[in-house]
Parts: structure tokens; C-alpha cells; sequence
């Protein structure tokens, strides 16, 4: 029997993470290409992302970094999808740790645009919370955190429901960040408490992250 937050086999494979309400985050595949390059259309989707897709070698390039941070250990990125439609993608989820893996990880989101006003953001982190803070937690995580701009207000709504409030306020780094940036923060103990139901109220694109984040 499948539970939440239940991870078949290990991080470095062909894991396999159940959410809440059927919620299913899986590998990227390569098969994946057309539904990436539909996702990168989104007008939201150009708003708020700091890294972009333009045509199929451009999402050839990105399967290709989440299948290279898999390997390497620094990056772990699911498609979101649901239970039976495994197939139809409704987002992305990632996990990026540091090489060595010291200090905190960064956690990072988007949804398409049919998948918004469902709660699939909210019900996404927080499974991708729960598989991080159990799965690494040997290896010393105790913190994540997520960025994104600071007109983003949406994306605030999403991490303070997941138990990620706001931690501080980064500044501007024009031109490529030309507005301030908020950091939320989730501390591992707050880990074991059950994740907060979905709301549906508030879906955004997703979040930029940080300097150096590509979703």
C-alpha cells in the first residue's frame, strides 16, 4: 500500500514520491520534451522564472540538467503528476543541494497553467518537503529554503502554507534580479508534523529562486 511522502527505492534512482490527493512526483523522462516546451509557453511561466525554454534542443538541455543533477547528487527534480495520469504533467518540483552538501538546501517550484487553482503547488512542496527532510537526514539537512521575487505574492502564500515563513528579504541584483527577493525558511522539526491541507486560493507560476537557481 502506497502512503504520503512514501519514496520507492533510493534517492539516486528511480524514485517515485506519493503526495497528497493522489499526488505523484516522479524522474523526468525524456519523453517528457513536448510537455516541458508546452509548460515554458506560459505567459506566467515567462514572467516568473529566471531560467527559460525556447524550442526542443533548449528542453533537450533541460531534462538533460535534472538527469546530471541526479547523478551528481546536487540536484533532484520530479514531474509532478497525479495517480493514473502519469502522463499529463502538472509541474516541477526540485530539490538543490550544495557541493559539498553543507548548510541549507534550496527547494523550487512551477505548475503549469492548467494545474493552477487545484492546490497542486501547495500539496507538490509539501511532499517534496517531507521526502527531503526524511531522505537526507543522515547526511545533516536540517533547513530549506525558497526564493522567489519579492512581487510574487502568490508564491508567498504557497511556502507560508507549506510551513516555510519568511526568513528575510535579499536585495536587488539588476539587471538579471531587478527587484528585492523574499527567503522563506523551513527548520527541520517542524518536518514531522503532518503537511498543511491544500488551499486552492492563490496558485502561482512558480518561484524564480535564487542567484544562481534554474527551475
Amino acid at each position: 500500500m502506497e502512503h504520503e511522502g512514501e519514496m520507492h527505492m533510493d534517492p539516486y534512482g528511480e524514485s517515485t514520491v506519493i503526495g497528497p490527493e493522489g499526488l505523484r512526483l516522479r524522474r523526468w523522462r525524456e519523453e517528457d520534451l513536448p510537455s516541458v516546451l508546452r509548460a515554458y509557453e506560459d505567459p506566467a511561466m515567462r514572467r516568473w522564472l529566471a531560467v527559460q525554454v525556447f524550442g526542443p534542443e533548449e528542453a533537450a538541455d533541460w531534462l538533460r540538467t535534472q538527469r546530471t543533477g541526479w547523478a551528481a547528487g546536487t540536484r533532484f527534480a520530479f514531474a509532478v503528476t497525479e495517480s493514473g495520469r502519469e502522463d499529463e504533467l502538472l509541474g516541477n518540483v526540485v530539490l538543490k543541494r550544495s557541493d559539498p552538501p553543507n548548510g541549507p538546501a534550496e527547494v523550487g517550484y512551477w505548475t503549469t497553467a492548467s494545474a493552477r487553482g487545484r492546490g497542486v503547488a501547495t500539496r507538490a512542496l509539501a511532499a517534496l518537503t517531507d521526502w527531503a527532510f526524511t531522505t537526507f537526514a543522515e547526511q545533516g539537512l536540517t533547513r530549506l529554503e525558497l526564493l522567489h521575487q519579492v512581487d510574487n505574492a502568490a508564491s508567498c502564500r504557497v511556502a507560508e502554507k507549506c510551513g516555510y515563513p519568511l526568513a528575510r528579504v535579499i536585495p536587488a541584483l539588476p539587471p538579471d534580479y531587478p527587484l528585492d527577493g523574499h527567503v522563506h525558511a523551513r527548520e527541520v522539526p517542524a518536518a514531522a508534523t503532518v503537511s498543511p491541507s491544500a488551499d486552492r486560493r492563490g496558485e502561482a507560476a512558480g518561484t524564480g529562486g535564487g542567484r544562481a537557481s534554474g527551475r
